[in-house]
């Protein structure tokens, strides 16, 4: 029966039965005093596959890793797979400024923080299963990655939220200033309505004693004040131009979460 046990493993035979050809879901055996962890690799944004790291610790209380050597250091450095990509999802939150940067932190956090809850779920059970101190270290540490993932979820989430709010506040601002410099154009044209109407029914032939009246000067400078009438009437009307100055929230990081508890 293909397995993804290793064949030099002389692991219980109920473990073969029980782990087929891929990794299901992130779990514990025990079984005649040996202990098999399997695990999940560092997730892939994108990639629905997870791949399988076997843990294996004899009655003993030796360990062995699949393709990973011996002894308990490759389940520690499996740990630390994890903290550091906590930690670089940390700095591009940190920096994120657009609803675009949230949603890819978002999108990479979100299956590691479900990864890291599983997997400290499958360490507390065989903490429990197993009187084990490295377990007990294991599973502290993991209790950390987990907990750091989670709020990194969350601030991910509230930054895209905040964000995306923060757009529309300035678009409703836009439009509100907009519906009232619409409204001021509208009371002028109300205003100059009639006199246009006149002028279009009679024309503007009417003798005025103007015709002949420092001619053609008054004439240009009746069109030059028309012009700077109508520039003075845009600068009343354009709307004011204040630029939205994105405000990143606080990011709760691991490391801070590492010195409380350290501290505590």
């Amino acid at each position: 029966m293909k397995t993804l046990i290793p064949s030099q493993w002389t692991v219980p035979k109920r473990f073969r039965e029980r782990v087929g050809e891929s990794a299901g879901r992130q779990r514990q055996m025990t079984e005649e005093g040996h202990l098999l962890l399997v695990l999940h690799g560092l997730p892939q944004p994108g990639n629905p596959e997870r791949a399988a790291r076997l843990f294996w610790r004899d009655k003993a209380g030796a360990w062995k890793s699949a393709g990973q050597g011996t002894g308990v250091g490759p389940l520690r450095a499996h740990l630390t797979e994890f903290e550091e990509a906590v930690d670089r999802h940390e700095d591009r939150l940190r920096t994120a400024s657009t609803a675009a940067d949230y949603f890819d932190v978002l999108k990479a956090a979100t299956p590691l923080h479900r990864t890291s809850r599983n997997l400290l779920r499958t360490l507390q059970e065989a903490r429990e299963a197993i009187d084990d101190r490295e377990l007990i270290n294991l599973r502290d540490r993991a209790g950390e990655i987990e907990r750091a993932s989670e709020l990194l979820v969350a601030e991910a989430r509230d930054g895209l939220d905040y964000t995306s709010a923060q757009q529309a506040e300035a678009q409703s601002k836009v439009s509100l200033q907009l519906a009232r410099d619409g409204h001021k154009l509208n009371t002028i044209a109300a205003v100059f309505l009639p006199i246009t109407a006149l002028a279009s029914i009679f024309s503007m032939t009417l003798r005025s004693g103007l015709e002949t009246w420092f001619s053609p000067w008054l004439f240009w400078v009746i069109v030059g004040a028309g012009v700077a009438l109508g520039f003075t009437m845009k600068a009343r009307v354009a709307p004011s131009e204040q630029p939205v100055e994105p405000v990143t929230p606080p990011v709760k990081t691991r490391r801070a979460l590492v010195r409380v508890s350290a501290e505590a």
